[in-house]
């Protein structure tokens, strides 16, 4: 397991004669019900990474805990970042460590907010253009797995602090898990843009974390590691 704050620059020199490999998880400080640590969305893809990286040699880069987070923004306990930071942020990792010799990068979200995925599909655009001989590959573990949560899911449409992460914390950290919030969905009208999105989503939940249970998040965990280690090795096939 190549955990990169972990080495010392003469073990980077070694492992990157064996791969040129490096993954970029992000994540978010964001609400998460009244049930959820604020960090579910970065536990969760840091864990399912480094049962990844116990099958396959990567190097896998710390996380950035902040993210992009709108529909949330006004809730307590989120503290975010602005798409353009976040543009300007990844862009600077992945192009410091194309100056390090790395050829291949995954730029992984625990968080699936659509601006924070934007804003990291806008920098892989632009660097592609710009870094000879660079790969690069950007998803969010729920863009990429939707079918498959929905299968381990009873609620349908679960989202986000439901069923499915409800599940997957209970795994990773139970005692992280404040007992359950009720089942919520959000009333945002869908062709307006409000200011007060807390007035139409007050506990922040997208489901039922009720029906949550350990099997499910083992399943859930095992689905998205196994689907990372796919998409890392067509990446490095290509």
């Amino acid at each position: 397991m190549i955990i990169l704050e972990n080495i010392t620059m003469e073990e980077f020199s070694k492992f990157l004669r064996k791969t040129k490999t490096i993954v970029f998880p992000f994540g978010a400080i964001e609400e998460h019900g009244s049930h959820l640590p604020l960090n579910t969305d970065a536990l969760i893809i840091q864990e399912a990474l480094k049962l990844v990286a116990k099958k396959k040699r990567f190097f896998l880069a710390p996380i950035t805990y902040y993210g992009v987070c709108n529909t949330t923004r006004d809730h307590p306990g989120t503290i975010g970042i602005t798409p353009s930071t976040l543009r300007r942020l990844s862009k600077d990792l992945v192009g410091d460590a194309y100056k390090k010799g790395m050829r291949n990068f995954l730029l992984i979200s625990g968080h699936g907010g659509s601006f924070q995925m934007s804003a990291l599909k806008e920098t892989a655009e632009l660097l592609v253009e710009e870094l000879k001989g660079m790969k690069i590959s950007v998803f969010s573990i729920y863009d990429v797995l939707r079918r498959e949560l929905s299968e381990i899911a009873e609620t349908p449409n679960d989202s986000h602090a439901g069923e499915i992460e409800t599940s997957v914390v209970l795994y990773l950290s139970p005692e992280l898990v404040k007992g359950r919030a009720a089942e919520e969905y959000p009333k945002i009208p869908k062709t307006f843009i409000v200011k007060d999105k807390v007035k139409y989503w007050p506990g922040g939940v997208w489901g039922n974390p009720q029906k949550a249970s350990v099997e499910k998040g083992q399943k859930a965990i095992e689905a998205i590691v196994n689907k990372i280690t796919e998409l890392i090795n067509d990446l490095e096939k290509q």
